[in-house]
């Protein structure tokens, strides 16, 4: 579990560019997460271009990091692929989450910015992006090396832990 621990969202990033090779594990352990009847519905696009990061962006006010990373992996939910209706959403959840922890593991840092379900800002990265629309853009997760070093505390909470029923 101490991988989990170290995970912390990054949004200050040097400009020390990530390796394909690097950029490749994330994705591979992206497509690593499970799936409702292990459809695995996700697509990835992969943003290097310093224009192209820069115009996500400004797609919505909490995108600014997406600007400075190195790269942006940005996942897509399938409907074509996707077997279970309503799942899709938790699919992708389980997957941004792999790479999270795997980019902590590869001594990266990462944040992942939301982007569906809220329409405009799905359908501007959908125009930009050319997306076709059997596609959902489900997030942007900007992956680089962190600016500085954080400490992580910890998020327990007993209070939120009930046995048996509420």
């Amino acid at each position: 579990m101490s991988i989990i621990f170290k995970r912390h969202s990054v949004r200050r990033f040097t400009d020390e560019k990530v390796s394909d090779e690097l950029i490749n594990n994330l994705l591979r352990a992206g497509m690593q997460a499970p799936s409702a009847c292990n459809a695995q519905p996700w697509e990835f696009i992969v943003v290097s271009k310093d224009e192209d990061k820069l115009a996500i962006s400004k797609m919505h006010r909490f995108a600014g990091p997406a600007a400075k990373a190195s790269h942006l992996i940005i996942t897509l939910g399938n409907l074509n692929e996707s077997k279970v209706h309503g799942m899709i959403e938790q699919d992708l959840g389980a997957c941004n989450e792999n790479i999270l922890l795997q980019a902590t593991h590869e001594g990266l840092g990462a944040v992942w910015l939301g982007f569906h379900p809220i329409e405009d800002r799905t359908f501007k990265l959908k125009e930009y992006l050319e997306i076709p629309d059997y596609c959902i853009p489900f997030s942007v997760i900007c992956v680089g090396y962190p600016a500085h070093e954080s400490e992580v505390k910890s998020r327990y909470d007993e209070s939120k832990v009930h046995f048996d029923r509420f």
